[in-house]
């Protein structure tokens, strides 16, 4: 797969600027770390994003992630190591990245679920970084960033 654009954070600084802003409040968040982590797995691999799979699998791993939870978040349903907050972020994850899935959008039953667990301001939070994952799927898939992009590029 050959990457169309190598220097798209170089052609549109201010829109890399501004999503890493949303990073950076994301960060600052009541949202937990590992949740953010689930979301940006699970939305990434609905979305076929290699680029993002990788990062965010290398990253939740660097902050103490267990293998068993990277490994089964697909199957997220099956596998015992999830909370009942992280089952109903993940559940309200799938909802929102699969709009057009569903005509009705996001059920109410998954949003009452997510708001079961979680405050007004932690699912609003949970709602900002499920549509920042979005956005990056949608950029790196577009642009073709293969996986591991980020990495080679560190070292």
């Amino acid at each position: 797969m050959q990457e169309r654009m190598p220097d798209v954070t170089e052609l549109a600084p201010g829109a890399y600027k501004a999503l890493f802003a949303l990073e950076a409040f994301l960060g600052q968040s009541g949202l937990p770390a590992a949740t953010r982590h689930l979301i940006k797995l699970r939305a990434s691999q609905i979305n076929g994003c290699g680029f993002c799979v990788d990062m965010h699998a290398h990253d939740a791993k660097k902050d103490g992630e267990s293998d068993e939870r990277l490994w089964s978040v697909a199957t997220w349903r099956e596998a015992p190591y999830y909370t009942a907050e992280e089952r109903a972020a993940l559940a309200l994850t799938e909802a929102a990245t699969r709009l057009a899935d569903n005509p009705d959008g996001v059920p109410d039953d998954v949003w009452d679920e997510a708001a079961d667990h979680y405050g007004e301001e932690e699912l609003a939070a949970l709602v900002m970084a499920i549509a920042a994952i979005n956005a990056w799927n949608r950029i790196n898939v577009t642009i073709r960033r293969p996986a591991g992009a980020l990495r080679r590029a560190a070292a």
